[in-house]
């Protein structure tokens, strides 16, 4: 254990932790993409095609990117991730066609896995060091919160922004990516337990080992954790096709977008009170319940009914996201929250690219709202089943076979 580090030169990390995830979520670039990919000979093929290297950069690094803010320090992950984000946007600035704006997503892919798992590593480590752990639940809802709030209000300034020139927001997003650089730099890393031993892919394996299969109350946890992740990621990008299902205009998309948004971060900021309220048990099925169910409903629902169940869904989805990270820290020793945040990530994006693409050639063929009830089925019976493996874990005396006691690789 390192010598402990005084509480008050870690507050800051606080401010710092909320700066760089609000250059992630003020994304002015996001409602012009398309635009400005057209602008520049692209087809919607090709957009596809560039977000999903995007993800794919992301998924390759997400486990070594955790191993690596776990081995050489958080503030180091944090730091590299942040400036590759300000480099991928400065490239963009000055990119054009296809293969340059390759290049452009795969460096922000890159860094978004250095940046993944490690800030809530550092944000946990930064408030245990002061015995205030049990306050990540309210801190890190309050994070995601402003992140929500940051990217409803970047959808209608970049829209603004784009009016004089649809290269333009990039320039914008550029210098708020810059902002996360000092921020990053300025942080100061927690004492806490580290590895040991020779650094190795196969010490990464066995972390990986350690959590999906050793250690049965993270196995539990990521599961449940996964599957209402892959729901929720998948419910993003369902968004628009059911909007235009619907028949609404794109008058509506700029204003119900940023308002789902909106709503999921003022949920968030009091999903620990949810919890509080529910216990740990409730709060469970009630987001199993409340995510599987939004896809059931809307599906039901092919009327402007449907909205409603939408912004329940995201409702539900501002008390999920904080909720969910905080069982698995609880769960996780120190030296490695890095990474076993980062295999939650993995896991989620994998599903995600697995699923996806079924539910969305689902849609194309057979209708989106059949899609939607056939993600709903599956999303409850995984939800259901998972919440009731964690409901045994928590059950169980702390010091009996839930992988507590499981020594660390």
């Amino acid at each position: 254990m390192d010598q402990a580090t005084p509480f008050a030169a870690l507050q800051g990390n606080i401010f710092r932790l909320y700066v760089i995830k609000l250059s992630k979520w003020l994304m002015l670039t996001m409602p012009i993409l398309y635009l400005f990919y057209m602008d520049n000979g692209l087809s919607t093929r090709d957009l596809f095609i560039l977000k999903a290297v995007y993800s794919f950069s992301i998924v390759m690094l997400e486990v070594p990117s955790g191993y690596f803010g776990d081995v050489w320090g958080r503030k180091a992950s944090l730091v590299l991730g942040s400036f590759l984000g300000f480099a991928g946007f400065a490239l963009y600035c000055v990119s054009e066609g296809f293969w340059a704006f390759l290049a452009c997503e795969i460096i922000l892919g890159v860094g978004q896995s250095f940046i993944s798992g490690s800030d809530s590593a550092l944000l946990y480590d930064s408030l245990k060091a002061g015995k205030r752990e049990k306050e990540y639940l309210k801190t890190e809802g309050k994070m995601i919160s402003a992140g929500n709030f940051a990217e409803a209000i970047a959808a209608p300034l970049g829209v603004l922004i784009a009016m004089a020139s649809l290269r333009l927001p990039f320039f914008f997003q550029t210098a708020v990516a810059f902002a996360a650089v000092p921020a990053a730099l300025t942080l100061v890393e927690p004492s806490r337990a580290t590895l040991t031993g020779q650094t190795s892919f196969r010490q990464i394996l066995g972390i990986v080992r350690f959590a999906v299969k050793e250690h049965k109350g993270l196995q539990a946890a990521i599961l449940y954790s996964s599957i209402m992740g892959t729901a929720t990621l998948t419910m993003a990008w369902f968004v628009q096709p059911y909007f235009a299902w619907l028949d609404l205009s794109m008058v509506w998309f700029g204003i119900l977008i940023p308002v789902l948004n909106l709503v999921t971060g003022a949920v968030s900021m009091r999903a620990w009170q949810v919890e509080e309220r529910l216990g740990k048990e409730g709060t469970l099925f009630f987001i199993a319940a409340g995510i599987a169910g939004g896809y059931l409903l809307m599906g039901i629902f092919g009327t402007l009914g449907g909205l409603v169940c939408l912004f329940l869904f995201y409702g539900v989805r501002g008390v999920a996201t904080p909720v969910l990270r905080n069982q698995i820290n609880e769960m996780t020793p120190s030296d490695i929250r890095a990474t076993v945040l980062s295999v939650r990530s993995l896991i989620i994006r994998l599903s995600f690219a697995g699923l996806g693409p079924v539910l969305g050639w689902q849609a194309d063929h057979s209708g989106l709202d059949t899609s939607l009830l056939t993600g709903g089925v599956f999303f409850m019976a995984g939800g259901m089943g998972a919440g009731f493996l964690l409901l045994r874990i928590y059950r169980q005396p702390k010091n009996a076979s839930d992988g507590l006691g499981v020594k660390t690789p």
